[in-house]
């Protein structure tokens, strides 16, 4: 148990689904162990969610603040803090946690405004302690596998990158908790489809490619009556260096669950990935035929094998995904106990994608209220 990192959760109680993940996701590789939760901006469901969970009655707390002041003064308090509420919260919470020396895993985005987005740069570049942002889909094998062969020099230089993620959970006006909070402009921001899944979109994009984001024109639309976000979004990007390409993210087509598609095509040859299906990448070399990389295949490589668990043809995916960011996460963590360099890259999302996903939906939004003009996005 003492060689378990300690953690803390603020949000994620009784009936919030990605709560649930992050804690699968933790135990997943036996890395952590909860200890502490503020589950809920509501005094009585945290703590009837932290009953719930099995926590000790004096370790649930009524509010994120009192929950940090008082495990970092505890002899064995937690390490590592997960966020998991609306958009809002994210600053609000991590700053709490970074001044103490806490480490933190947010969810993504990284906060709902630009201006919390710098303030949390600032918090994190001012505390000692680490900062990791679960843009989950960065720790599916065959991302990995797609990200080294671009790396590499497989594709060649880097001419398209296309992008989408379609859902159709919005189609219609849901009275539900997910849609609530999601689609209001107080809790999410400023971006809906553009800030709840766009942002997966332009993370994974960059990701893999390696590029960056120079302009974009967005067009950005609220289709169901009444909404104050949109729900579907069409970007065309520039990267540094020149490559062309194309966002699209929707959460009103229906016929998509969880849609998110990758293709990049280089000088030399094209890569393939889907969500939904995820242990298949298609490599396209130039002039030969189109063929199949497995996770843990032949062609596989070793960024592939290090986010692996099971044999090749048992499926992985989601939780999993998740699970490699906290098991990266830990292995960063227990460096820092020992002040000893990580043994490998540093490949987890940091608050520097986190701010450039909130570029990214600033961008968009300014593009779209500007009839689709093009706007530069920061260096």
């Amino acid at each position: 148990m003492s060689n378990r990192i300690r953690m803390g959760m603020v949000g994620g109680g009784n009936d919030a689904f990605i709560g649930g993940v992050h804690r699968i996701a933790a135990r997943l590789d036996d890395r952590f162990e909860l200890v502490a939760g503020a589950l809920s901006a509501t005094p009585e469901k945290a703590r009837a969610s932290g009953a719930a969970l099995g926590l000790p009655e004096d370790r649930i707390y009524d509010d994120f603040k009192q929950m940090a002041i008082r495990e970092a003064r505890l002899k064995n308090g937690i390490e590592t803090v997960a966020i998991v509420t609306p958009n809002n919260v994210h600053f609000a919470a991590a700053r709490e946690f970074l001044k103490r020396g806490i480490h933190v895993i947010c969810d993504k985005p990284l906060t709902s405004t630009m201006a919390d987005a710098k303030k949390m740069l600032k918090a994190v570049e001012d505390s000692d302690a680490l900062f990791v942002l679960t843009h989950n889909y960065t720790g599916y094998p065959m991302v990995r596998q797609a990200r080294e062969m671009v790396a590499r020099g497989d594709l060649g230089k880097i001419r398209v990158v296309q992008v989408e993620y379609p859902q159709d959970w919005l189609t219609r006006h849901e009275d539900f908790k997910q849609a609530a909070w999601r689609t209001d402009p107080a809790q999410s921001g400023a971006g809906g489809s553009t800030g709840d899944i766009g942002t997966h979109a332009h993370n994974l994009a960059c990701f893999v490619s390696g590029l960056t984001v120079e302009s974009l024109a967005a067009d950005l639309q609220a289709f169901v009556s009444g909404r104050q976000l949109d729900d579907n979004a069409h970007v065309l990007l520039r990267f540094h260096g020149g490559a062309r390409g194309m966002l699209w993210s929707s959460q009103v087509a229906p016929g998509n669950e969880n849609a998110l598609r990758l293709r990049i095509y280089g000088e030399k040859g094209g890569l393939e990935w889907e969500q939904e299906h995820p242990n298949h990448l298609w490599y396209s070399p130039f002039g030969e035929p189109k063929r199949v990389i497995t996770r843990n295949g032949a062609g596989a490589g070793e960024a592939a094998a290090r986010m692996s668990r099971i044999p090749s043809g048992h499926p992985e995916g989601y939780l999993e995904g998740f699970a490699n960011i906290y098991s990266e996460a830990a292995d960063a963590i227990i460096a820092h106990r020992s002040d000893t360099a990580m043994d490998a890259e540093v490949t987890y999302p940091t608050v520097y994608d986190g701010l450039r996903g909130m570029q990214f939906v600033d961008a968009c939004v300014r593009s779209s209220a500007r009839n689709s003009a093009w706007v530069n996005l920061p260096e």
